[in-house]
């Protein structure tokens, strides 16, 4: 048996919602129990009673040190931005809206039965690329939400619905509902996986099915950031692979750091490197972006050059003041051997806001990567590709991120720790939220 010191536990909390009803998403719910159904028994949605005896209880799922670092994905992708929206083990970094029975099967997200609801990410991103795979009986009703809020009442306003759902239906597998209807996916058994590509930049949101482009939409009426969710509506389906890279990144880094301000007076050095990077080297000192920034992305390639190398990421920090923010945590140092106890908050952790679930960099590999997802008061961020933290800020509001909530933007601050800190970086890249200024570009530059 697996040493519990070991094991990771995470319980996906409800978030009670009601949810309206469209065309592409059925007219019928129900509540039923949480244990899973017979797909071949499951009563047909034209012939579902109003309502069944509820015994739904969310579900508690395990992780073993050991799977979560196998979840990590290879270099090159998460070097390029990639991460996993679901790890295949747990729920960490997920929310429903409802009463259906969203489980894990073998690395796979499973629904076939309850309330037509969202299974959503807590975090909500703005432009990116999101590639999964779904396996859905030709009679299922069900969908992939983009920007959308957890609750909808009409997705031709308040969200991209991509539809999982038969041809007979307005808006077929590949469709954007009430948006236009797409290239008809020929009906499969209930045992075939599909590839599904989604593009979503700025107004366009571009539906890629095994290859073939089966739709195009462009809205403007659209929010350009929101959640992505899972729909259960009707027929069992299930999901795997969910992974997502942020478009749109900029690069912070070139051969004189001329988007950062340093501080000579301070011990320790900032260099640029001739490979485009950065080198962080000694003493207690900081790198101040001369931009602003309040609801972001950020990509950090980073590697240790030394063993017990301390470093950190502070964002929204106050202009000026000596690492006065919020600090996303550089360190991969961990207690007894276990990566499920980090020595210093670990790597992804938001220094004593959370720490950081599981220690996913590693000596070992060319580059860890960190994706940092701030929004208003949720931060989220993934170690090579693998969800490590998820925060929500429910303190008072403060000009000062020690204190209390600050939402306003400011600097980023990269950190020297101390004369053991010997850390490269060969990317520091960010993409403001759209919702951040009217352009989607950078605040106000600091002094």
């Amino acid at each position: 048996m697996a040493n519990r010191n070991h094991i990771h536990r995470w319980m996906l909390i409800p978030i009670v919602a009601a949810f309206g009803l469209t065309p592409g998403c059925g007219s019928k719910t129900a509540e039923v129990a949480s244990s899973k159904t017979n797909p071949a028994t499951q009563t047909p949605d034209s012939q579902a009673p109003e309502t069944q005896p509820s015994t739904y209880e969310p579900l508690a799922y395990e992780a073993t040190a050991e799977q979560l670092l196998d979840a990590r994905l290879a270099v090159d992708k998460s070097r390029d931005g990639w991460i996993r929206l679901f790890d295949g083990h747990t729920f960490f970094g997920w929310q429903i809206a409802g009463k259906a029975n969203f489980e894990i099967e073998d690395q796979t997200i499973t629904v076939d039965s309850g309330d037509v609801c969202l299974l959503c990410t807590t975090v909500p991103w703005d432009d990116y690329e999101l590639h999964l795979q779904f396996r859905a009986s030709p009679e299922t009703n069900s969908g992939i939400f983009l920007r959308t809020p957890l609750e909808v009442s009409d997705p031709a306003t308040e969200c991209f619905e991509v539809n999982i759902a038969p041809a007979s239906n307005p808006f077929p597998t590949g469709s954007v509902v009430k948006h236009a209807k797409g290239t008809v996916v020929e009906a499969t058994s209930a045992e075939q996986w599909h590839d599904m590509h989604l593009t979503v930049a700025k107004q366009t949101v571009t539906v890629e099915i095994d290859g073939e482009v089966t739709c195009e939409v462009t809205s403007d009426v659209v929010p350009r950031t929101g959640l992505i969710g899972l729909q259960h509506n009707s027929g069992p389906v299930a999901f795997r692979e969910i992974l997502l890279r942020p478009s749109g990144m900029e690069s912070l880094l070139d051969a004189g750091l001329s988007r950062w301000k340093q501080y000579p007076e301070m011990p320790g050095e900032f260099i640029a490197t001739e490979d485009g990077g950065l080198r962080v080297q000694g003493g207690k000192q900081q790198l101040e972006s001369r931009d602003l920034f309040g609801d972001f992305t950020l990509l950090a390639n980073y590697r240790m050059n030394q063993a017990g190398s301390n470093s950190g990421l502070f964002f929204r920090s106050i202009p000026g003041d000596e690492m006065m923010g919020y600090e996303c945590q550089v360190n991969d140092t961990i207690v007894d051997g276990n990566p499920l106890s980090p020595e210093d908050c670990g790597t992804g952790g938001v220094f004593r806001r959370q720490d950081a679930r599981i220690v996913l960099g590693t000596p070992d590999r060319s580059a860890n990567s960190i994706l940092l997802n701030a929004n208003g008061p949720r931060f989220a961020s993934w170690v090579n590709g693998v969800q490590v933290s998820d925060i929500f800020d429910t303190r008072d509001t403060d000009a000062n991120p020690r204190r209390g909530l600050r939402t306003e933007p400011g600097t980023l601050i990269v950190q020297g720790h101390d004369e053991k800190t010997d850390v490269s970086y060969s990317e520091l890249a960010i993409k403001p939220n759209s919702n951040d200024t009217d352009a989607g570009g950078f605040a106000t530059p600091a002094e």
